[in-house]
């Protein structure tokens, strides 16, 4: 089954589904999938810390790097994953409207992304983050494979 995270979303999947969002610019994607149960997920976060608005937060956590990271590494576990076997992936966090960009968004996200694997104990596996250009991802559950496109390039993460 084919599933399509929107900004401020998170899907989670098993063996033969797909996972796809599209247009990272200063959002992160972060990709977690467990080889052994073939289960993963993947959130499409907007903003780093969700202090700057507790009520949304609430709302909805995926919104938030600081929310939304947590939540889905619980919803994968609750799939069968288990923490040891993970791969984390990360893309986007870049700078869509180039390098003065006023409240480095995309750096930001990284950066809180990258504190709580640390605190946590979890390291990336592979990522693609930076730069100025607009990403969809691509990830197969039943491989794992996190295909990323941008205009015309296509890789493999």
């Amino acid at each position: 089954m084919k599933q399509i995270v929107q900004v401020g979303d998170m899907k989670v999947g098993k063996k033969g589904d797909e996972i796809v969002t599209h247009a990272l610019g200063s959002c992160l994607g972060l990709m977690i999938y467990d080889p052994v149960a073939q289960v993963g997920g993947m959130l499409h976060a907007m903003l780093p810390l969700s202090k700057i608005n507790p009520e949304k937060a609430a709302a909805n956590p995926y919104m938030f790097v600081d929310k939304g990271v947590p939540l889905l590494f619980k919803r994968v576990y609750d799939l069968g994953g288990v923490k040891g076997r993970l791969e984390v992936k990360a893309a986007g966090c870049g700078a869509p409207i180039g390098k003065n960009e006023m409240f480095k968004i995309g750096e930001r996200n990284y950066t809180v992304l990258k504190k709580l694997l640390w605190k946590n104990g979890v390291l990336l596996k592979a990522e693609e983050v930076g730069g100025s250009i607009s990403r969809t991802v691509y990830f197969d559950i039943s491989t794992g494979r996190v295909t990323i496109k941008n205009g015309r390039q296509e890789r493999e993460l």
